[in-house]
């Protein structure tokens, strides 16, 4: 699925069948769907998980948290935009 196939799908009700768990997670957040996106990750303890409950909770605006995760995922803290994070974190998930 490339990064525009990924967004088209932010129009359906259901994420797309065979997401990874982390692209669902990034799918439901675009959705305005939180507590769903942190509920598919928080309790996952791989890097890239992580790297995705950091984003998260710095949506949420609980910067400590997200700092806490992005140690973690033993990523830099992201000092960009919420939007360019997620597109940043998009890309990277959709090249696994």
């Amino acid at each position: 699925m490339t990064f525009e196939e990924f967004k088209e799908t932010l129009g359906q009700p259901q994420p797309p069948e065979g997401l990874s768990v982390h692209l669902k997670a990034l799918w439901y957040d675009a959705k305005g769907e939180w507590k769903q996106a942190h509920d598919l990750i928080d309790h996952l303890e791989d890097a890239t998980s992580a790297h995705v409950h950091a984003y998260l909770h710095r949506v949420e605006g609980d910067l400590w948290n997200a700092r806490y995760w992005y140690n973690r995922a033993k990523q830099p803290e992201c000092k960009s935009s919420l939007q360019e994070e997620w597109e940043s974190l998009l890309r990277m998930l959709l090249k696994h």
